[in-house]
């Protein structure tokens, strides 16, 4: 109830044009300004807590909390907070002019560069204005924390002007009452007010009471010491914030004051859903300032092969840009994601190492996005290569093995570290490309994800170790003791060059092989450059040059009977030895995944059974 004759100001120049900018072109989305009016309403309790451990005769004894009403009727919407509140004094400076607001700051700011060069929201004061877009008037009822100070409203459309006048009955802090246009009259509705609410602020220290219930009920535990949460409260925070009905398999909750102010809680989850052929993960760790929601999903803060982690990230060093909407300093928020990643690589490895069972179960669900990472990130590569894992010829089936374990098994003599990649353990056991290292006691990873080969070629080496594959054409081998009974030096040189004569351009080179124990023969592709299974993913893809002839080395063991009889008779009956050659090669191709086309070579298989 007012008390005095109203007074009349106008706005300064300046003011105006802030009004100006903020109604019409600093927000994309006008319920902003409900999380602004709730900032600022948390920032006046805050202040009020503090005043009360210096400060004894505070007026008023509110409890510390934010009431919000709506009327659909009146088309109103009211914030009230019983924090610090105004003086008249303050009204004018906070409110209807530049000196205190730091609005002729933000002003100048625009001024020599645009969003670069401004701060948060909050810092310059304008949060307030954000109402305006919605507003036909606003009436602010505010008491000082000072006892003997009256009670004030102050009032205004927006257009230019505003009046203050004294008012009784006004409890401390202070009260927004807005009376909406028509084509905002949704903000009167109490859901589309708890939406936003919930949205934006669920994090707020102080009670948030809509039409007399709460509704920032979940505590910002990113906040709290990890001493104090119990497990069941990290699980209920979980299936809050990622809206999860699972419970998370992992977390990690950290601080950092270094490089910059950072309190994060980030989850995984138990499974990975994209595995079973639902959609990606869309990013799901939210962005924080000081509790106020900055961004529910940015998708520039982590790198995408982290899109499977969910949590929140708070950061008070975001220089963010004066709406709050969007980052304004790329770069920050890119070194804020290198340390948050950092971070989480250092905690996987560490889980690896002290909790073996529960990273093996993580990596089983998730190890695919840690091989995307090391095949694209170069920035994080050697964290996340150390964090891979593969099966082995030295390890028993299902037991896993990681890059450093396997360097640290190698010989002083060894100087490349060794894989095969195949769809399965029994595959590539059973083909011949393993021969010439288990005789040779060389260990191979085995790789059975078709993203391993492009993680390896990737790679390319491992704590100065390079990565071949065992299949690759320039592998060298050491020699090793020869058995008796393999065709002569001579014999194998006659037999080679007659098997590339005879099989013309399907193959590039025959030579007698130094890998092969016991298997007749091997294909290694000639293609340095597009393995096998690469050329199979183009082909599915229908990429450019999957469709061009391809060649083989064929290399022979002089040691294997079928070889030794096939020099036996390629002179004496030519046209069956030719038949043979042909099948040889053909097997070696489909050991190798190279043969695209068996029909030519069930046709051949007929003509052989004709002459047993």
């Amino acid at each position: 109830m007012s008390t005095t004759t109203p007074q009349k100001f106008e706005f300064q120049a300046e003011i105006k044009q802030l009004l100006d900018i903020v109604i019409h072109s600093l927000y994309t989305e006008k319920e902003i300004f409900v999380r602004e009016l709730v900032s600022n309403a948390s920032d006046a309790l805050e202040k009020l807590r503090h005043t009360q451990l210096t400060e004894k005769d505070i007026f008023g004894d509110q409890a510390l909390e934010i009431n919000v009403t709506t009327d659909d009727q009146a088309k109103t919407l009211t914030i009230q907070d019983f924090g610090i509140g105004m003086t008249r004094a303050e009204l004018i400076e906070n409110l209807g002019t530049i000196a205190h607001s730091g609005s002729k700051k933000f002003l100048q700011a625009l001024g020599e560069g645009g969003a670069k060069n401004t701060n948060l929201i909050g810092q310059f004061g304008v949060g307030f204005y954000a109402a305006f877009m919605v507003a036909k008037s606003v009436k602010v009822y505010s008491h000082s924390w000072k006892a003997d100070e009256p009670g004030h409203v102050w009032s205004s459309d927006g257009s230019g002007s505003y009046e203050i006048e004294e008012a009784a009955d006004v409890a401390r802090g202070t009260k927004i009452v807005i009376e909406l246009k028509d084509d905002c009259a949704e903000y009167a509705t109490e859901g589309r007010i708890k939406d936003i609410v919930e949205r934006y602020s669920a994090f707020v220290s102080f009670p948030i009471n809509l039409a007399g219930k709460r509704v920032n009920t979940v505590q910002a535990l990113w906040l709290r010491s990890k001493n104090e949460i119990k497990d069941e409260e990290y699980t209920e925070f979980y299936k809050f914030q990622a809206h999860a009905y699972d419970d998370p398999q992992l977390r990690l909750h950290f601080s950092a004051d270094a490089p910059l102010s950072i309190n994060a809680l980030l989850f995984v989850p138990q499974e990975n859903t994209e595995r079973f052929g639902f959609a990606r993960f869309e990013p799901a760790v939210s962005l924080y300032c000081r509790k106020v929601l900055i961004d529910a999903a940015p998708k520039d803060l982590l790198p995408e092969w982290l899109r499977f982690l969910k949590g929140v990230v708070d950061s008070e060093d975001l220089p963010l840009n004066i709406s709050r909407e969007t980052m304004q300093d790329k770069a920050l928020l890119e070194k804020l994601g290198k340390v948050i990643t950092k971070r989480f690589l250092k905690f996987l490895d560490e889980e690896a190492t002290q909790r073996p069972d529960g990273y093996v179960k993580f990596y089983a669900n998730f190890g695919i996005f840690l091989k995307e990472g090391a095949a694209l990130d170069h920035t994080h590569k050697e964290q996340l290569m150390k964090l891979l894992r593969f099966e082995s010829s030295l390890t028993d089936k299902t037991k896993q093995t990681s890059l450093t374990d396997y360097v640290s098994r190698m010989g002083s003599e060894q100087k490349e570290i060794y894989y095969l990649v195949g769809k399965d353990r029994t595959m590539i056991e059973s083909g011949p490309y393993l021969e010439g290292f288990k005789a040779r006691n060389l260990e191979v990873l085995f790789c059975y994800e078709p993203v391993d080969e492009y993680v390896m070629n990737n790679a390319r080496e491992f704590d100065g170790k390079k990565l071949i594959a065992a299949d690759h054409a320039d592998v060298k081998l050491a020699d090793i003791p020869k058995p008796e009974g393999a065709l002569s030096e001579d014999d194998t040189k006659k037999l080679t060059a007659w098997l590339k004569e005879s099989l013309g351009d399907r193959v590039a080179e025959v030579k007698a092989s130094d890998r092969l124990v016991d298997s007749p023969a091997l294909a290694i592709n000639a293609d340095a450059f597009m393995s096998a299974q690469m050329r199979r993913m183009m082909k599915a893809m229908n990429k450019e040059g999957s469709d061009l002839p391809q060649k083989a080395n064929l290399e022979i063991n002089p040691r294997a009977a079928v070889i030794k009889r096939l020099f036996e008779i390629h002179t004496a009956a030519p046209d069956k030895a030719k038949l043979v050659a042909e099948q040889i090669l053909d097997n070696a191709l489909i050991s190798a995944g190279m043969l695209e086309d068996a029909t030519p070579m069930v046709a051949r298989l007929y003509k052989l059974l004709e002459k047993v």
